[in-house]
């Protein structure tokens, strides 16, 4: 089946043809670094991580580039503000970022590129754009887009340009108040180093112009997948847009936005005052269980983020994960490769062939779980709960979830020694409880299994054995 992907602007679900037999190129914009990354950040980051894993658990080649912007008007704001230079402002937070991903398995990106890196691209574009007659210099070394010369420009938002309003940084020596800007002149105010000399004066770069010019840097004139947050699509993905395609260049063949995660039915920003760093979720859950509940629904689909989507996320990631542990116990633990090799069930390979469909995905990891934790409670043989298990192991590595490998295998190891922990304590209680039982002592027995639900322990009787499970506490772990 064919990768299929919701193109943002032709806004239907399309086959998904790489240029290049056998290759994706995508580019991903990255995070701007103000500030500490929250967890919408890092939903974008996971759910185009699974994109690239599908993609080349597929056998195709994925060249994933995600930017860097390291200069721009918020970070010179906030280092201004807190009396530090504005490049250790934007490299302290480029760390935490780096941190953010690894700490929720996110895999590296084949380049990330800094804008500050690549200003002679940028003044080449600018040059390209000039050339054409779709950009202008204006007052004291600014340089604009010209958006009246682009008889496209709305192209991805299917917006008409008299109904567009200026942006933000509207300026007078703009031709037009809906023109954006492509090289920013430099202030009085603006810190040292900070503005880089061009024909048109010393300045910096405006942000859209940047991911324009690093995107044909790494991937050409024509790549692939260009992915971001929904609130990317207009203005900064409109006016790249404009610009590259002004530029002669075909850019990108499709627009794929992740939805916001919302807080109380509210978009999650921080004028809102209710922005959740990464750094802050953490302090009460794991972070396998944070990427489960930002990555286990449709990258499309609005996430409303809670206690409550930490605390089911969590118990759902014990029922996989100790599925895994016992499946390995009882039939042997699969290697790696093993893992890579293995066939993935139709219906999951069908779901994320579906445009990333990773919530019906993660309903078929949950079916095998279902089927294999049946067999392990009754009779079932070696090799159709190793054949489950290795099943369960080969989705969730495609999701970046497969709890024996890297990152979660050491705290599956340490997990695992605490499970054994608790397993010898509550098997003495059940030792204990079925002599009571034999003894016909209901009251000693019933007394000793209320004090395993007390701790958490949920206890099965069934036919010939007793199972027992770790219920997940309110809030998570």
């Amino acid at each position: 089946m064919t990768v299929r992907l919701h193109d943002s602007a032709t806004r239907e679900v399309r086959d998904l043809t790489p240029r290049r037999p056998g290759h994706v190129g995508i580019y991903l914009c990255g995070a701007t670094v103000q500030g500490a990354p929250h967890i919408g950040h890092l939903r974008s980051a996971i759910a185009f991580d699974i994109l690239v894993r599908w993609l080349q658990r597929q056998g195709l080649a994925v060249t994933l580039v995600r930017n860097v912007t390291d200069i721009d008007d918020k970070i010179l704001t906030k280092s201004g503000e807190a009396d530090v230079p504005w490049w250790a402002w934007a490299h302290r937070f480029e760390r935490a970022f780096a941190a953010a991903y690894a700490a929720l398995g996110v895999l590296p990106p084949t380049y990330e590129p800094r804008a500050t890196g690549h200003v002679p691209e940028m003044v080449g574009l600018i040059e390209r754009l000039i050339e054409r007659g779709h950009a202008y210099t204006g007052a004291e070394g600014n340089v604009y887009f010209d958006v009246r010369s682009w008889s496209e420009y709305g192209a991805l938002t299917h917006q008409l340009l008299e109904n567009l309003s200026a942006e933000e940084d509207e300026a007078s020596d703009k031709r037009d108040p809906r023109d954006f800007a492509l090289w920013k002149a430099s202030k009085a105010t603006d810190p040292d180093g900070a503005a880089w000399p061009t024909p048109w004066g010393t300045g910096r770069p405006g942000w859209h112009l940047e991911c324009s010019a690093m995107a044909r840097k790494y991937l050409g004139e024509g790549f692939d997948i260009h992915g971001g947050g929904i609130d990317l699509r207009f203005p900064h993905h409109e006016n790249e847009l404009a610009q590259s395609r002004a530029a002669g260049w075909d850019f990108t063949q499709v627009w794929m936005h992740n939805a916001w995660v919302t807080v109380g039915g509210e978009k999650m920003s921080k004028s809102l005052g209710n922005s959740l760093t990464v750094e802050a979720v953490l302090e009460r859950t794991t972070p396998v269980v944070l990427r489960y509940a930002l990555g286990g629904v449709h990258y499309r689909s609005t996430l409303e983020f809670s206690e409550d989507t930490l605390a089911e996320s969590a118990a759902a990631w014990e029922r996989i994960s100790q599925f895994v542990t016992r499946a390995g116990e009882f039939a042997g633990v699969a290697s790696e490769s093993e893992v890579a090799e293995a066939p993935l069930p139709e219906a999951f390979a069908a779901a994320l062939d579906d445009d990333l469909n990773v919530s019906a995905a993660l309903a078929v990891v949950h079916e095998h779980v279902r089927r294999g934790n049946t067999l392990l409670a009754g009779t079932g043989e070696a090799d159709d709960v190793r054949t489950h298990g290795l099943a369960v192991r080969a989705m969730l590595s495609v999701l970046g979830l497969d709890p024996l490998a890297e990152p979660w295998a050491g705290e599956a190891a340490h997990d695992d020694a605490a499970h054994h922990a608790l397993s010898v304590l509550v098997q003495a209680v059940l030792t204990e409880r079925a002599q009571a039982r034999a003894a016909k002592d209901y009251a000693r027995a019933d007394a000793l299994r209320d004090r395993l639900a007390e701790a958490g322990i949920v206890v099965e009787d069934s036919a010939g054995s007793v199972r027992w499970s770790v219920k997940e506490a309110p809030g998570g772990r």
